[in-house]
Parts: structure tokens; C-alpha cells; sequence
């Protein structure tokens, strides 16, 4: 997901520098949208680990 935001990021980079303002900002907010459940699925699995601490060595 977190490769997905950055690609976002670069299509909304070029698309600003060769003046497409509108596909910039869907760009942008696409890469904003899909970081921003990066990070909560990130916090969730860090929380559920410390949780459930290691599992049993077999």
C-alpha cells in the first residue's frame, strides 16, 4: 500500500510539472488517502503483535 501512495506521489509530481493542476490534485489525494490507511494498518499490526506477543518456539 505504502509502494501504491508513493506511485500516486510521482504521477502527482509530473502531472504538476507539465501543468495538469486537476489530475495533480486527484493524484495527491489518492497518494494522501492511501497513506493515511498505510499508517492505521501499520499501528493496528504493531498493536495486535504486542498483544499477542511471539509466538511459541516449536
Amino acid at each position: 500500500m505504502l509502494w501504491w501512495a508513493i506511485v500516486f506521489l510521482v504521477i502527482a509530481i509530473i502531472a504538476a510539472i507539465f501543468g495538469f493542476g486537476g489530475i495533480a490534485a486527484g493524484a495527491i489525494t489518492i497518494a494522501k488517502i492511501l497513506f493515511i490507511i498505510f499508517v492505521i494498518l501499520f499501528v493496528i499490526s504493531i498493536i495486535v503483535y504486542l498483544v499477542r506477543g511471539r509466538p511459541p518456539r516449536l
